[in-house]
């Protein structure tokens, strides 16, 4: 009995799974293939897709972890062989990656990019082996990689470089260079703020002191926040521009890669195949285990 509650849990897990993976790859190509290609001077607000190369930053120099080798962005893995019995195993035991921001350049202009929360998909990745939990500076090659024993150590590492093509898509927001509010948003903001420190809100406005803002002194709160308002656009407005692109808000695909728009799609499409096909063994096992016959 406690061997079918277990088949039963399993045929279950690859059938539910199957369909959310199923679902969410298939979706995340039709989002890739109906966004369509911006350029980043006149792009519009909100979700948005960049072609375009990386670029330096001036003040960020980053180096990969495992090899020590420069490069904008990184990503790790260290894995460590483990067997008992008939049991053998990669368990993963370290990774992460970088949150240092990614510059992309269309042509048309500089588009800073987070990385925190995107599927990043690189094109180069490097795979190695060691017998030390860390390894010292990059894969070695020929026959110095097979000198030492005991490779209990499995190193993977990907990175972003200098000149590299990269396929974007998030959420694409721009601030100075002219770019402005509703002046009623901007307005209700600088009230906002000031509302958050209220008793500096009545020392300002309340005339009376009587601890209240009456519908006059409103106004006069109103009409000061238009004019702050103002005041910060104008201040914004004489900076020159600058575009940001991050994760969305929304549950749509935050993407960063080396590969285009159709090698993604292509790929995604597949993989939302083998999600459909594994819910559909999982319904059948489900079915069979419980003895219905599928014709």
């Amino acid at each position: 009995m406690e061997g079918l509650l277990l088949s039963l849990l399993f045929s279950g897990g690859a059938t539910i799974g199957g369909a959310w993976w199923s679902v969410k790859r298939w979706s995340q190509a039709r989002h890739l293939l109906d966004t369509p290609t911006s350029k980043i001077r006149s792009a519009a607000q909100g979700y948005a897709e960049f072609y375009g190369v990386l670029a330096a930053l001036a003040d960020a120099q980053v180096r990969a972890p495992l090899t020590g080798k420069p490069c904008l962005w990184w990503r790790f893995k260290i894995e460590q062989y483990q067997s008992g019995g008939k049991k053998r195993s990669w368990r993963v035991i370290e990774s992460g990656s970088s949150e240092v921001w990614l510059r992309l350049n269309d042509g048309t202009g500089d588009c800073l990019i987070d990385p925190r929360g995107a599927e990043v998909r690189p094109a180069i990745r490097e795979v190695w082996q060691g017998s030390l939990r860390h390894p010292l500076g990059p894969a070695k090659s020929g026959l110095l990689s097979w000198l030492g024993s005991g490779k209990r150590y499995r190193y993977s590492e990907e990175r972003l470089h200098v000149g590299q093509p990269l396929y974007a898509i998030g959420d694409f927001r721009s601030s100075g260079g002219g770019q402005a509010r509703a002046p009623d948003t901007a307005q209700s903001e600088v009230i906002r703020e000031w509302k958050g420190d209220f008793n500096g809100l009545l020392q300002r406005f309340d005339t009376d002191r009587n601890g209240q803002l009456d519908e006059q002194e409103w106004s006069r709160v109103r009409l000061a926040a238009q004019l702050e308002a103002e005041d910060r656009h104008h201040q914004e407005s004489s900076q020159p521009a600058q575009h940001h692109l991050g994760k969305p808000a929304e549950s749509r695909p935050f993407i960063l890669a080396n590969a285009g728009e159709d090698e993604l799609a292509r790929y995604f499409h597949w993989q939302a195949a083998g999600g459909a096909a594994l819910c559909l063994a999982g319904a059948l096992a489900t079915a069979w285990l419980l003895g219905v016959r599928v014709l």
